[in-house]
């Protein structure tokens, strides 16, 4: 395990997994993954972690930690993951510095 500035939970999205968390009765670790697919190449998965592994990149953010493998961090270091309420819902956003475009949606980007 690795603990890196090389991705970034804002206070506001520490929150948002804290209170699901809370809810569901599982840790505060949320997993930020990337997948081939999507309508621009590669697409943002987000998931609870049961915990951290091996290989895994963390970033803390009051007390709630955001990991990303190894591989998926070549895509999104330098990131930031949000969590943004607006009226078209609420979700947690990537702001990643790697990606050359984006959808309509914000879920899928290429490099």
């Amino acid at each position: 395990m690795t603990t890196v500035a090389d991705i970034a939970l804002t206070p506001a999205a520490a929150a948002r997994v804290a209170v699901i968390a809370a809810k569901t009765s599982k840790p505060a670790i949320l997993r930020l993954s990337v997948e081939g697919g999507g309508c621009s190449g590669f697409q943002y998965k987000f998931g609870f972690a049961e915990g951290i592994e091996g290989d895994d990149i963390v970033a803390e953010t009051d007390g709630v930690k955001l990991v990303v493998d190894s591989i998926s961090l070549d895509l999104v270091r330098g990131a930031s993951v949000d969590f943004v309420e607006s009226l078209g819902g609420a979700a947690f956003r990537v702001d990643n510095p790697n990606a050359a475009s984006g959808c309509g949606c914000g879920s899928s980007f290429s490099v």
